[in-house]
């Protein structure tokens, strides 16, 4: 069977049969893969805790048939250890995963910028150094942009209409893309603050200044609003978000 290698994330394990596992990978190079590693649930296991969900791995295939079969797994990095110890850090480090898994639908189909987000965010979650929420609502803009649904929070995501100065449109439609002007609004348009607009650009955009000077209660809009997007674009909501404290 041929042989490859690639750097990848894993996404998501399942049992199969007595001792082996089925991999969702996420990978550099070859998108989201899905994969076999045999006798990985017995203690004496080869690959020990190397194919656990937040690993970055390298790992080796062999192409199968239907499914591909991984004959060598070493660690890059071990991010399931530290999300572990905090609860906050770890869900929202499980919403990535199912994010990323969602939004890259095709096996064996090249996904590289979904890789290097999702390894730059599982990275900036266990730095420390930002709070988890901003983290995960900056990946979640981020991830879904690369997807093809990048969010407009400057011009009218219906007409193109851009308002004047540093002005904002009133209203936001997940369902259209973004802020509508006043023509455009539809029925159900939420009417953030202007501070929450200016936030979700900075989270859409990495900038991280105007990211941690927010007000709490702009995180919080803006959180409740990145939710909608991704519930409507990914067309049912995340199983994990349940869990994220927001």
């Amino acid at each position: 069977m041929p042989l490859y290698r690639d750097e990848a994330i894993v996404l998501r394990t399942h049992k199969l049969g007595e001792a082996d596992r089925i991999i969702t990978l996420l990978t550099r190079e070859n998108g989201r893969v899905r994969a076999v590693a045999k006798g990985v649930r017995r203690t004496t296991s080869k690959f020990g805790s190397r194919l656990e969900p937040f690993t970055h791995v390298e790992v080796q295939l062999a192409e199968g048939r239907n499914l591909d079969t991984i004959t060598q797994a070493e660690t890059h990095d071990a991010f399931a250890a530290e999300l572990g110890a905090d609860y906050e850090r770890y869900t929202a480090g499980t919403a990535m995963l199912e994010t990323a898994e969602r939004l890259v639908t095709e096996e064996k189909q090249p996904a590289t910028q979904q890789f290097l987000l999702l390894v730059g965010g599982l990275r900036a979650m266990v730095g420390g150094e930002r709070r988890p929420g901003q983290v995960l609502d900056s990946y979640l803009l981020r991830s879904l942009s690369v997807a093809g649904y990048a969010p407009s929070f400057r011009a009218c995501a219906r007409c193109g209409l851009v308002p004047p100065d540093s002005g904002h449109h009133r209203w936001f439609n997940p369902s259209y893309g973004g802020m509508l002007c006043t023509t455009c609004r539809v029925p159900g348009s939420a009417g953030p603050a202007p501070e929450t607009v200016t936030l979700l650009g900075a989270l859409l955009a990495g900038d991280w200044p105007v990211v941690e000077a927010a007000d709490p209660r702009h995180l919080k809009e803006a959180s409740g609003l990145v939710a909608a997007f991704l519930a409507w674009h990914v067309e049912r909501g995340l199983r994990s978000m349940a869990y994220v404290e927001r």
